[in-house]
C-alpha cells in the first residue's frame, strides 16, 4: 500500500490547435482494463468523424499495467508521449483520449507529440487531480478533562476528526495517515497520561477536496 498516490477525482476534457488540426483530450478515472476499453470505446463512438482516437492509460500503485495506441498516426507520435504525461505526472488508474480532427496540414513527428502531450496537459489542467493518503480510521475513547489536550495534538498535527460522540464520555473519530500512526498514538497516550483508550479501524485512503475529507476503500 502505497503511502500516497495521485489520481483523477473528476475527469475532464482540454483542447488545443496545431495548424488548424484540433485535438481533444478527455480524462477519466478507472478502476479496471475493463473500464478503460468501454471509455476508449465511448470516446470514439463519441467522435466517430475524428482523424484518429489515440490513447493511453495506466493501472496500478507502481503502473504495473500501462496501454496505448497511436491509432494510425506515426509510430511513437501520440499514444507514447500521451502515457509519458500521465507517468511524468504520476496519475495512477487513469485513461486519456486524444480526439484528433486533421486540419489539412502536417505536423511532422515533432510537431505530433508537442500537440499529443499538450492536449493531455490541458485535459489534466481541466480535470481534478487529488492526493490520496494511505491512512487508518483511529477511534479515541476520553473523558472531558482529556479532551482539550486531545484536541490539541489532532489540531496541532492536522489530524481531520470525522466524528464526535458526547455522552458520560466523548468518542472522537480520526483519520490519520498511516506513516504518522505511531507518533500520533504516542503523543495521545502521553499527553492524556494513558487515559485515553484508542482503537485502530479498518485501512483506507483519504484526500481531503474542498476543505472536506473523502474516504477511498483504494
Amino acid at each position: 500500500m502505497l503511502s500516497e498516490y495521485r489520481a483523477i477525482y473528476e475527469g475532464g476534457q482540454g483542447e488545443i490547435v496545431e495548424k488548424k488540426s484540433r485535438f481533444i483530450a478527455t480524462v477519466k478515472e478507472i478502476e479496471s482494463e475493463e473500464d478503460a476499453l468501454e471509455f476508449i470505446e465511448n470516446t470514439k463512438k463519441k467522435y466517430w468523424d475524428a482523424r484518429h482516437n489515440c490513447f493511453a492509460y495506466v493501472l496500478g500503485e507502481r503502473h504495473e499495467t500501462a496501454r496505448f495506441s497511436d491509432d494510425g498516426e506515426p509510430g511513437g507520435t501520440a499514444g507514447k508521449p500521451m502515457l509519458d504525461v500521465l507517468l511524468g505526472e504520476d496519475i495512477h488508474n487513469a485513461a486519456v483520449v486524444v480526439t484528433r480532427y486533421f486540419g489539412g496540414t502536417l505536423l511532422g513527428t515533432g510537431g505530433l507529440v508537442r500537440a499529443y502531450s499538450g492536449a493531455v496537459k490541458e485535459g489534466l489542467a481541466n480535470s481534478t487531480v487529488i492526493t490520496k493518503t494511505a491512512g487508518v480510521h483511529l477511534y479515541i475513547e476520553t473523558d472531558y478533562t482529556g479532551l482539550g489536550k486531545i484536541q490539541y495534538i489532532l489540531g496541532e498535527q492536522k489530524i481531520a476528526i470525522m466524528d464526535s460522540v458526547y455522552t458520560d464520555k466523548v468518542e472522537l473519530t480520526a483519520m490519520v495517515p498511516t506513516e504518522n500512526l505511531g507518533k500520533i498514538k504516542s503523543d495521545l497516550i502521553e499527553g492524556t497520561n494513558a487515559r485515553a483508550v484508542l482503537t485502530e479501524g479498518d485501512a483506507c485512503y483519504f484526500a481531503e477536496i474542498e476543505g472536506e475529507v473523502v474516504i477511498f476503500e483504494k
